[in-house]
């Protein structure tokens, strides 16, 4: 449906989005937004508001400075800025986000109407989204991706945020039942919830030749990687929640295994000093962010893909590892059973070192096809993502 013609317009309000010093940051937004216009009868624009403190500085500078319009994925991008406070601001964000997104919503709507506002992250964007959309005097959408309801909705003020964005809303999505569940219990109409599964770019997340793969995997990022190795991966932020330190932890019972960490955050420092600490630090490597081109490489060389989270919605690393035929070891979080619906997926371990210790040593005795492995994400698309995503706006304009 490349080039069809668009009869419906939707203000797509997301803090998660890529950007010039962020290129990765909200990829997966920007994907669906992207086959939405591509595959579709709606027209996305995109309004990406930037937070900056008073003063931009350290890592702020470069942020700053990518708050520049654009058009990026196909798709029409605004970047205001709003005053961000760091770790203080979080209860007046979503007020400051639509004091900043209203006048271009309103200069947008008039130069050409939009039939719905859409936010991409519960909070702050949802809250926000739902006062531009009265501005507007549309009716409008949020979405639940997992870390944004668990979070805020453990504050009293971002469950109170939550609950009153999920009733005004036509309609909310959730990333897996799971997540959809979880919003039930937090006081939301599961009735109101529809399950919008993830994307995934077939092309780019394939199997790839493992013969000569893991030597050009050890050239590439100068990591001796032996024949005997078992190979793990995790890919995620260097957050608590996700659970690396369990990794390095379980990795004195499985002596001749190496870990390669993607991803960055807060966690870097200290996660090296554990791995100091149980004496793995010569087969624990940090590999920083990466490109997505960079990873289909590194999920095929992988035996496993480990990712011990305390929560999650539904990751976009387990889809992309199984996809690449590489099996999972994970824990019973958000979506995990939504996606090991077979043997063949991995297994859920027990959120311990001896139960992450235990799923690697199953999932890598117990090779499996990388055929197998990939089928059972055969069902994720991009192109079913963007459709599914027009017939539910479809349902609330």
């Amino acid at each position: 449906m490349s080039g069809s013609i668009k009869t419906r317009r939707v203000l797509s309000l997301s803090t998660l989005f890529p950007n010039a010093a962020q290129p990765r940051f909200g990829i997966f937004v920007a994907k669906s937004l992207e086959a939405l216009q591509r595959d579709t009868h709606w027209e996305a624009v995109v309004v990406n508001p930037i937070g900056v403190p008073p003063i931009a500085f350290g890592r702020y500078k470069p942020i700053a400075q990518a708050a520049q319009d654009g058009r990026d994925f196909g798709l029409a991008v605004h970047r205001p800025t709003f005053r961000l406070i760091p770790r203080v601001g979080g209860r007046l964000n979503p007020g400051v986000i639509a004091r900043s997104v209203i006048p271009l919503a309103r200069r947008l709507h008039a130069e050409q109407p939009f039939d719905l506002v859409d936010a991409q992250f519960f909070y702050p964007d949802g809250p926000a989204a739902m006062q531009v959309a009265k501005a507007l005097g549309l009716p409008f959408s949020v979405k639940a991706r997992g870390a944004d309801v668990h979070y805020w909705g453990a504050r009293n003020y971002g469950r109170a945020a939550l609950l009153e964005t999920a009733q005004q809303a036509g309609g909310v999505l959730a990333v897996c039942e799971a997540l959809a569940d979880d919003m039930a219990t937090l006081g939301m109409e599961r009735s109101k919830v529809t399950v919008h599964y993830t994307g995934l770019d077939h092309d780019l997340f394939r199997p790839l030749d493992h013969v000569g793969l893991r030597g050009r995997v050890a050239s590439s990022f100068d990591i001796p990687i032996a024949r005997s190795d078992t190979l793990l991966l995790t890919v995620g932020a260097l957050i608590e929640r996700k659970g690396q330190a369990l990794v390095i932890k379980a990795m004195g019972g499985v002596p001749n295994a190496r870990l390669l960490l993607v991803g960055r955050g807060d966690d870097r420092a200290s996660l090296a000093k554990l791995a100091r600490e149980c004496g793995v630090a010569d087969r624990v490597h940090f590999l920083g962010s990466l490109d997505p081109t960079s990873l289909p490489p590194l999920y095929s060389a992988a035996d496993a893909m480990v990712l011990p989270s305390a929560s999650e919605g539904l990751a976009n690393a387990w889809i992309e590892s199984l996809a690449c035929g590489t099996p999972l070891v994970i824990t019973d979080a958000g979506g995990a059973r939504e996606v090991m619906r077979s043997a063949d997926a991995g297994v859920i371990a027990t959120r311990s070192v001896r139960g992450i210790a235990e799923g690697i040593r199953q999932v890598t005795g117990r090779p499996r096809p990388t055929a197998d492995v990939a089928r059972t994400v055969a069902a994720f698309s991009w192109e079913a993502n963007g459709a599914s995503l027009a017939a539910y706006y479809d349902s609330l304009v």
